[in-house]
């Protein structure tokens, strides 16, 4: 199923494989180009026309590095990442499917991360204003479906926007050839790099419900203030807004997440004495990262033989001013 790497090369972009060119600098930049990552693994990187970029791993489909214009780098990926299958990469962007979470016979957070993922020969057809984007797909093993026994084709776009704006699109079809149905979970888990966890705030969950996975999933209603963080959170906020903001006080950035066919959020960071026992993660990384992640969970997906779902995800940062003191990104949210 996985396409060589001189395939793929012939296939990405134009001009015998070369990739897709811009004019640069006194140079030609390539948008797309399949290369070697850490420890020999497939990625394609992406680069926008003023400077931004993009990797993707072949290996778990997985977003591992998101740069603004200025080459800034805008996800968090632990130094004690494991970049060896077949474990899965502590950061940037886990595509969770089809469960979240470890219940059930699944490993946690399903296999679609800990899967080698292929080039797209046959994507759908959709309108982009790229030239920077992959896609690739995801069929079941044998050894999937003797642990889930569903038939599917998972497509995964992920495009980098003219302006440097990062656009993830999932489409999941049902192909089971014995008519069942089938239910999932999803969550694009987005690890933000932050400044610095108590200088960070989250605006657009204010006053919605939640479910508390640090206490046995109960359910409550967010109060009225923005979110801050001095501990350990593991939220599921339900029917969420389109839009989430996560202002970074200290770099005056703002972090805009658009989503869409994806209701609900979990916002996550494991702090400091969880840090500690998990092998892939820095004792002090917690202070600089966080994890609001665009997902369906409290009422998975079903889907019919033939029938498809369909979850976009659109990130991007913007510099943010002050107001009274503190970052104001209602200009942000209200936005179009």
């Amino acid at each position: 199923m996985k396409e060589n790497l001189r395939q793929v090369r012939e296939r990405v972009g134009e001009g015998g494989g070369k990739g897709v060119r811009m004019a640069g600098s006194g140079s030609e930049r390539v948008a797309v180009e399949l290369c070697k990552g850490i420890n020999g693994l497939d990625k394609v990187v992406l680069r926008g026309p003023r400077g931004s970029s993009a990797e993707v791993y072949l290996y778990g489909g997985h977003v591992t590095s998101w740069r603004n214009d200025n080459g800034e780098e805008l996800l968090f990926v632990s130094s004690k990442a494991i970049f060896k299958p077949p474990k899965a990469i502590r950061g940037g962007i886990p595509i969770c499917f089809p469960q979240f979470g470890s219940h059930g016979s699944l490993e946690q957070h399903g296999f679609a991360r800990n899967k080698f993922w292929s080039i797209d020969s046959d994507p759908p057809p959709f309108p982009t204003n790229s030239k920077s984007f992959i896609d690739l797909i995801l069929k079941p093993s044998e050894e999937d479906m003797q642990k889930w026994p569903h038939s599917y084709e998972f497509r995964l776009r992920v495009a980098l926007g003219p302006g440097g704006d990062l656009m993830l699109t999932s489409r999941v079809r049902n192909t089971n050839a014995d008519g069942k149905p089938f239910t999932f979970a999803f969550a694009y888990h987005t690890y933000f790099s932050v400044s610095d966890i108590s200088e960070v705030r989250v605006e657009g969950l204010e006053t919605l419900d939640y479910l508390d996975n640090l206490q046995n999933k109960e359910r409550f209603t967010e109060q009225g203030d923005a979110l801050t963080f001095e501990s350990e959170v593991d939220k599921i906020y339900l029917s969420t807004p389109t839009k989430i903001a996560i202002l970074d006080h200290e770099k005056k950035r703002t972090f805009v997440l658009r989503k869409d066919g994806i209701p609900d959020a979990v916002v996550w960071n494991p702090w400091d004495k969880k840090a500690k026992t998990m092998a892939d993660f820095g004792d002090d990384e917690y202070m600089h990262m966080l994890c609001v992640e665009a997902a369906a969970v409290e009422k998975p997906i079903t889907l019919k033989p033939g029938e498809e779902w369909k979850g976009r995800l659109e990130l991007s940062a913007v510099p943010s001013s002050y107001c009274s003191g503190q970052l104001d990104p209602q200009k942000v949210l209200q936005s179009s």
